[in-house]
């Protein structure tokens, strides 16, 4: 509520103004009012019962309040957003990113490694000796075998002439070999100076070679003849030097396989 004002002002100060007058040593003595001071505080306190206040702002000074809060809220709430921001954006930027592969693309993978031993080196197995060519002859042709030795082939079988003029012949009608079977024959004459040797294969179409090994397993390789028409027989020769020693003839197919063989014998001997 507001005071009432009063409706007359109070009357100055009818005291009269001390003047100087007897007091204690050392005291000092009001001072006196200036002339007219007196009237203008008078016309002052008249003015000042005059003024009303108006009411006290209590709701607009609450509203101040409540939006300096609001500023000072979102102030802070931003700070701490921008704090977290940058946290955020500091961690990212150490973090390294590495791309992960897509899923098309072929992944690398390494190859394993298979532990291998170097192949044992071995000696191969030595070829197979190459046939010797059969040498085709009509009947009663007679063919050089050297050093005076002539040999030709007949229906009846084999047949040799030796540089004495003495001939020779080996039958292959006679029943005494078996062509049904593969077989081999040997015949040898000589000397001091080598020795011829002869004889007879058979029982097989697919005829190779024949080899005449010594005992120390050298070998030589005969020379073969047969008749036209693969007859199923044929003849071979050939020629040892001196002291030789003891031979034997072995007969192979096309393929090297061993078909028949003799026990070493002398020259000059065999059947």
């Amino acid at each position: 509520m507001t005071p009432a004002s009063p409706t007359t002002p109070p009357d100055p100060d009818p005291r009269p103004a001390a003047g100087p007058g007897p007091g204690l040593e050392g005291e000092q003595s009001a001072p006196t009012a200036a002339p007219g001071e007196t009237d203008v505080r008078a016309a002052f306190a008249r003015a000042a019962f005059d003024v009303t206040p108006g009411p006290l702002p209590l709701e607009a000074v609450r509203r101040a309040g409540r939006a300096r809060r609001r500023r000072r809220t979102t102030a802070l709430s931003a700070l701490s957003v921008l704090a977290v921001a940058t946290a955020v954006v500091a961690v990212v930027a150490l973090t390294p990113v590495r791309p992960s592969p897509s899923p098309s693309a072929p992944v690398a993978v390494p190859p394993t490694t298979v532990p291998t031993t170097a192949p044992v080196a071995r000696a191969s197995d030595p070829p197979p000796p190459e046939s010797t060519p059969i040498r085709i002859v009509a009947s009663g042709e007679r063919v050089n075998a050297g050093k005076g030795w002539r040999i030709w082939l007949t229906g009846e079988g084999k047949h040799w002439l030796g540089p004495d003029g003495y001939e020779n012949v080996r039958s292959v009608s006679d029943g005494n070999i078996d062509l049904s079977a593969p077989g081999i024959s040997h015949q040898s004459e000589g000397g001091a100076k080598g020795a011829f040797h002869s004889g007879l294969y058979y029982g097989t179409r697919t005829a190779g070679r024949v080899e005449l090994r010594n005992a120390e397993g050298r070998g030589i390789v005969a020379t073969l003849l047969e008749l036209p028409g693969k007859p199923g027989w044929g003849v071979w020769y050939a020629q040892t030097g001196p002291g030789e020693g003891e031979v034997s003839p072995a007969l192979y197919d096309r393929a090297g396989k061993l078909l028949a063989e003799l026990p070493l014998a002398p020259a000059g001997v065999g059947p």
